[in-house]
């Protein structure tokens, strides 16, 4: 079965975006080419328990196992040392990506406590734009009871071709991007 948001995407987002920027071919329409949801784990040196959970806990949430990150140089001030493990990362592509997005956007963000909307001063120069979120429990598919250590995540929206950054601010709106006013 196809992704909802997938074919939302081709049959009413790309003819939109078309006409609204004057696109001559559809190749040209901004697309979104990957979300990449990235955990943190800075005490797993101390306690190697932690990066396991992470591990389990973005896997119930992204629904594909995630590959760990190692720390390229040491920083005395994190007690990071060259090589550690400190951080799992998903990235998502295809159906999968537009099934995630459709969650986060319908059913994670609705479940933070005095949500007001994500900012619009996120985007970077190439139109990605990166969000962070506090702690993973605002996801359906964690079982609270099961979670030991609360901790946040990174995810950005990877776009591919995008003209300027209200082209990609856009494209996300049209997806159901909850941003501010």
């Amino acid at each position: 079965m196809a992704a909802r948001l997938k074919e939302y995407y081709w049959k009413t987002i790309v003819p939109e975006l078309r006409e609204e920027f004057q696109h001559r071919n559809v190749m040209e329409v901004t697309r979104l080419a990957k979300i990449v949801v990235n955990v943190g784990v800075g005490d797993a040196q101390r306690e190697p328990r932690t990066l396991d959970a992470a591990m389990k806990e973005l896997a119930l949430i992204t629904g594909q196992k995630p590959s760990i990150r190692k720390a390229r140089r040491s920083i005395a001030g994190f007690k990071v040392r060259e090589g550690a493990n400190i951080a799992c990362v998903a990235t998502l592509r295809g159906d999968r990506m537009y099934e995630f997005m459709d969650r986060l956007f319908n059913v994670a963000l609705p479940r933070i406590r005095d949500f007001r909307g994500m900012s619009l001063n996120s985007f970077d120069r190439q139109g990605n734009y990166t969000m962070g979120l506090r702690e993973q429990t605002i996801f359906p598919e964690v079982d609270l009871d099961e979670v030991q250590w609360v901790r946040g995540m990174n995810i950005t929206f990877v776009m591919k071709n995008p003209r300027s950054r209200e082209e990609s601010r856009e494209l996300l709106r049209k997806f159901g991007m909850p941003f501010r006013r």
